[in-house]
């Protein structure tokens, strides 16, 4: 059961059921349709790693005492690392190359660092990535999460399996010691399925996964306990050849017909028993046409490869999908010829000379020193390569992040005698970032207060308030909950209690800390997206939507719910401004502004857009918003359209600078650009 076909105690179908397990995985991520429960490819290698893993350890004679452990540990180092650090450092560096820092990537550095010490998947879990979202499948070491399940199983594993090397009792304590603990990670897989809610923190965490490596370890258990008991196979004539039969078609149905949400369980218990049934009934002979397809040779290929493969194919396909694409069959037929080729080179010049070779023979504990060494190593360097983003991507974004991110990071060089003081406040429900002058050469500057609340749209005009408060003077208070604008006009598709406490706990504050002539600025998306970052939508549906019925009513509800809910703050003489809807772009720029993923699908319809057709989709909202700010006393609508969109065609760029970062939210120049306008209407207010 070894990975060379020359060692003792090699099968060659256990290295055809990986090349089943790799390839479903690589096929389902290629194209979920192809095979719609590939995922659960994962699955079948846990049940292989806990079987193989236990098999091996149970021929060491040295197996014992920490002198066995650490060989243990030795041998898994000798496995896991050398390619992984390698595929890492790869990924690392063309990523720095390729991909800039946005939404979709801002995990993605620290997955990378983690998963040179087996720990991504809690950070993916603890992040909320969910596996099946678009975000996962734009971050290059998403697929590591299953080598840090297995690093920490492995961790754990000497602890229960060594009594089962001093034989005797010591054998059913080990099984009763791994029965217990796969027991207890299924009931606590079952229990998180039916308390619901918990579907990505349950596919990534070991706790939850445990049993599936567990369930590998006790069949080689009992099947090492009957064969010393009988001598005979588990199976043989009919019974061997229906148990075939039963077991692959588990497997082709979990393979088939697994779904999104529902793994480890309840449709990830099809691949394990699968796995575990091929793997009993060919655990002495692969005989039958089952075995004999296992054994064919390039399943055998494939199988000895699939390590290399599984590390290899995910970043390729990111690559791909962050440069050219990943849609179309020249596309993916490349990616496909790089996995094999980066997969091979790693699996020959890597694997087989370290986990093999004489050269590299050296002492347990020299292994394990290394293998930690080399994982803090590779930590630093990918944290290097992140900082030098700057000076070696090939990503305009990367090269020019004061362009394109509204972080305000430039201000201390072009306010050196003025200080910005910048807090982070705790409210009822969440948190509010405040913006004032400490010490400046210009003094304290007006006594104002600006309360800033939205979607991520008030985020994103991060800079432009940094400024103002410069300028100045005053304090900038900013509100802010991703997807959940004050005055949105375009409904919700569900209740979202979340949102309903944000605003309430917004305004509440805002009623709190405001006076007469404090002014309230309401930002938000109010017209449907063209292009979300990792997709494009149905521009002639966006702009059907907005002149149905069923939105015409959603708006009249919506102004009337604003108009109730900021009176109050209008009557007691805060000022309320409303901002129109800015141009929304049909591609996003930080996507799209490279010779290297210009061509990429989400780019087809380029990223301008006519300024006629921009004005019939934001009308309505136009509309709605003037409605509200004239029932309300003192509020007026401040327009960015005509600073950011001044001749026929709204362009994402302005003397070469992004206006924007992605399809609708604002860049650092587009703040710059919009500074003036809103300090004159701010200023008009306040006076």
């Amino acid at each position: 059961m070894q990975g060379h076909p020359k060692q003792e105690g090699y099968y060659p179908h256990v290295d055809g059921l990986r090349a089943i397990a790799v390839l479903a995985v690589i096929f389902y991520h290629l194209n979920p349709s192809w095979l719609a429960g590939g995922f659960t490819g994962v699955d079948v290698f846990f049940v292989i790693s806990g079987y193989v893993v236990s098999a091996s350890v149970a021929r060491s004679s040295s197996f014992g005492g920490w002198k066995g452990v650490l060989g243990f540990y030795a041998r898994r180092m000798r496995r896991i690392m050398p390619a992984l650090v390698v595929c890492l450092l790869v990924t690392g560096l063309l990523s720095t190359l390729f991909i800039p820092e946005s939404w979709l990537s801002e995990t993605s550095g620290k997955t990378g660092r983690m998963a040179f010490v087996g720990l991504s998947n809690w950070v993916l879990a603890g992040t909320g990535n969910d596996y099946f979202s678009p975000r996962s499948e734009f971050n290059p070491y998403t697929h590591t999460w299953s080598l840090g399940v297995e690093e920490q199983f492995y961790l754990l594993f000497p602890l229960l399996f060594m009594a089962w090397s001093k034989g005797g009792r010591g054998r059913g304590l080990s099984m009763l010691l791994f029965g217990l603990a796969t027991a207890g990670s299924l009931l606590f897989a079952i229990s998180r399925a039916l308390q619901g809610g918990q579907e990505i923190a349950s596919f990534y965490q070991t706790t939850t996964r445990f049993w599936q490596l567990g369930a590998g370890v006790l069949l080689f258990q009992m099947l090492d306990m009957r064969r010393h008991v009988t001598g005979e196979s588990l199976l043989t004539g009919p019974w061997s050849a229906l148990l075939q039969l039963g077991s692959a078609s588990m497997l082709a149905y979990g393979l088939w017909a697994a779904r999104p949400g529902h793994s480890p369980w309840i449709d990830g218990l099809w691949p394990v028993l699968g796995t575990l049934g091929l793997l009993a009934v060919l655990h002495r002979s692969a005989a039958g046409w089952v075995g004999r397809g296992l054994s064919a040779q390039p399943m055998l290929v494939i199988g000895r490869m699939s390590y290399s493969l599984y590390l290899w194919h995910w970043p390729v396909f990111v690559l791909f999908r962050w440069t050219v694409g990943l849609d179309s069959l020249l596309t993916g037929v490349l990616a496909l010829v790089c996995t094999a080729v980066l997969a091979w080179l790693s699996w020959r010049w890597v694997e087989q000379p370290l986990r093999f070779g004489r050269r590299w023979r050296g002492s347990d504990l020299r292994w394990v020193a290394a293998g930690v060494v080399l994982a803090l190593l590779g930590m630093a360097a990918q944290k290097q390569l992140e900082r030098a983003a700057k000076h070696i991507s090939l990503s305009t974004v990367s090269r020019h992040p004061l362009d394109w991110y509204p972080y305000a990071k430039s201000l201390k060089k072009e306010f050196p005698d003025c200080e910005l003081v910048v807090s982070r406040l705790s409210i009822t429900g969440g948190h509010v970032q405040q913006f004032e002058r400490g010490k400046c050469a210009a003094g304290k500057g007006a006594e104002w207060r600006l309360f800033v609340a939205g979607d991520s749209h008030a985020l994103a005009y991060g800079e432009m308030l940094r400024r103002v408060v410069l300028l100045d003077g005053g304090q900038a208070r900013l509100y802010a909950s991703t997807g959940c604008a004050l005055v949105g006009l375009q409904g919700r598709q569900q209740a979202d209690p979340g949102c309903d406490a944000y605003v309430h706990n917004t305004l509440a504050d805002v009623a709190a800390q405001a006076r007469a002539g404090d002014v309230l600025f309401l930002p938000g998306l109010r017209v449907p997206r063209l292009v979300e970052q990792y997709g494009l939508f149905d521009q002639q549906q966006a702009y059907a939507s907005v002149l149905s019925e069923a939105s015409a009513a959603q708006r009249a509800a919506d102004v009337q719910a604003a108009i109730i809910e900021l009176k109050p703050l209008a009557d007691r003489g805060v000022r309320i401004v409303l901002e129109a809807p800015k141009p929304v772009l049909a591609a996003p720029p930080f996507r799209c502004s490279d010779a290297f993923n210009r061509s990429n699908p989400i780019c087809v319809n380029g990223m301008a857009v006519a300024r006629e057709r921009m004005e019939a989709l934001r009308a309505p909202a136009v509309t709605s918003l003037q409605q509200v700010a004239q029932a309300l006393p003192g509020a007026s609508v401040w327009d960015p359209l005509p600073v950011l969109c001044p001749g026929t065609t709204c362009q994402p760029e302005q003397a070469g600078k992004p206006l924007y970062f992605d399809g609708d939210h604002l860049s650092g120049h587009g703040n710059r650009v919009l500074l003036p306008s809103f300090r004159s209407h701010q200023a008009a207010e306040i006076r």
